[in-house]
């Protein structure tokens, strides 16, 4: 008697449990992107202080509009922006003309459907050779002044 007791109270609190997640499943559903809209369109991320750090994204599906917490590095480019994402060749060599080295990217991710180009073109300048200084310099010896 005492076995079919326990069999039956476990039983039922193996059903309440299983009831209790699958409200809260759907629960989460009803209120994520994607849900009852299929279109989301995502903003750029915003972020709330400066131009780095966290801040949100707004997303709107027809009349639904809904507010997303985010990220913006602070190394970004902002001339492509924070949600294209490019893999990048190396440097070319120094131009002697403008005193600038360039490489191209190509887009290899686009996130929350940015509008990325598909490839683009980044310049920085030139920086002179200055290793050969950096030998006699102590910090370049680092372990060997001890014996």
């Amino acid at each position: 008697m005492q076995h079919r007791s326990f069999l039956l109270l476990t039983l039922l609190a193996l059903l309440a449990l299983t009831s209790a997640v699958a409200k809260k499943k759907d629960k989460l559903k009803k209120g994520s992107p994607g849900s009852e809209c299929s279109e989301w369109t995502w903003g750029p991320c915003t972020p709330s202080s400066k131009d780095c750090g966290a801040g949100f994204r707004e997303g709107t599906c027809g009349a639904q509009t809904q507010r997303v917490r985010c990220r913006v590095p602070c190394n970004w480019k902002k001339e492509f922006g924070a949600d294209c994402k490019y893999k990048f060749e190396n440097w070319g060599s120094c131009d002697g003309g403008s005193g600038t080295k360039a490489r191209q990217g190509t887009l290899k991710k686009a996130r929350y459907n940015a509008q990325c180009q598909e490839t683009i073109r980044v310049t920085k300048p030139c920086t002179p050779k200055t290793k050969a200084k950096a030998k006699g310099h102590p910090r370049a010896k680092k372990g060997k002044g001890k014996d």
